[in-house]
């Protein structure tokens, strides 16, 4: 199988050695030359994952047309606030009949649209040449050949399937769920609640507060996919809970690495211009919001935390007005 991966951040990088370790040959896309050469000649992403040397059968370039040609699987790992821009770009030198596979867990501002969305309405290559990898997926434990598992979503079961036999490596063991909605809802809502829980433990707060947040940020998110047509059980599985436990857990995390220094007293600028990677909540939270708020489904973490990143205001503050919300039953309640 020859494949195609359109973005040579670390998700991107990590998921074309899933790909080759599965036995496909691979052509990433990079924006830079120096590190497409970097990648072809030393066999090392030095950006992104400097101490992973990647197989022989992974190759860069920085030419859209050359990493597509005869792709049969084209993967897109690019920022979810860029994928319109870049597919706009990239759509007359996609293969015809080749497979768009999106990596990316956010939801575009302005739209409100999901990334499968935005593929279809860029490309319109419709829903059963579209598919979704999501789950808990650290790049640098996947690039490490880490015991990993995750989700091929999928509206065509087939298609989930075929993608499955191409990732499936002897470290990546990924499951097919033709829930596309909860999916890509729960990769993208995770991405904010994991901006709260590292709030709170920047404030140094302890187990009790990252859990109650985990666990309320859960039930906002299946709030959520129950209203926009998701299949409940998604929330509960290795897109949901799986997902939302690693990315609000682990130090690998830039979204809870981001919190966390929001909670130190950083500011959101600061912190942006810090880092060349992207913390993907940061930018979606607003439009997870928005639409939420087009849903009428109450999300009071993803509100308090969209108040943060505005800059109305603090940690502190948001914690605190979030255990002054008035009680209610656990499992009815909001």
């Amino acid at each position: 199988m020859r494949a195609a991966v359109f973005g040579a951040g670390s998700w991107g990088t990590a998921f074309a050695l899933v790909l080759a370790d599965a036995g496909a040959d691979v052509v990433m896309w990079g924006r830079r030359p120096e590190l497409c050469t970097a990648i072809n000649e030393r066999h090392v992403n030095v950006d992104y994952l400097p101490d992973t040397e990647l197989p022989a059968a992974v190759r860069a370039t920085p030419d859209p047309a050359e990493a597509a040609d005869g792709a049969d699987v084209v993967v897109l790992a690019v920022p979810a606030q860029s994928l319109r821009a870049n597919l706009l770009e990239w759509a007359p030198v996609l293969p015809s009949s080749a497979v768009l596979v999106s990596l990316m867990k956010g939801v575009e501002l302005g739209t409100g649209s999901r990334m499968s969305e935005v593929v279809d309405d860029v490309t319109g290559v419709g829903a059963d040449r579209i598919a979704v990898v999501t789950g808990p997926n650290l790049a640098r434990e996947i690039a490490e050949r880490q015991p990993a598992a995750s989700v091929v979503a999928a509206a065509d079961e087939s298609l989930a399937q075929r993608i499955q036999s191409a990732c499936h490596s002897p470290t990546f063991r990924p499951y097919t769920n033709t829930d596309v909605v909860g999916a890509e809802l729960a990769g993208a809502v995770k991405n904010v609640i994991a901006l709260a829980v590292g709030m709170a433990a920047g404030l140094g707060f302890g187990d009790n507060a990252r859990a109650s947040v985990i666990t309320r940020g859960l039930a906002e998110t299946a709030r959520l996919g129950a209203s926009l047509g998701a299949d409940p059980y998604t929330f509960s599985g290795l897109a949901g809970l799986g997902d939302l436990v690693a990315t609000c857990s682990s130090p690998l995390s830039r979204n809870r690495t981001f919190g966390e220094q929001l909670g130190r007293g950083l500011g959101v600028d600061e912190i942006t211009s810090s880092s060349r990677q992207v913390a993907e909540g940061v930018k979606s939270c607003e439009a997870i919001l928005e639409l939420a708020g087009r849903a009428a489904v109450e999300m009071p973490i993803v509100e308090h935390v969209v108040r943060v990143v505005r800059g109305e205001l603090t940690p502190t503050d948001m914690l605190g007005s979030l255990l002054s919300r008035s009680a209610k039953p656990e499992r009815h309640g909001h």
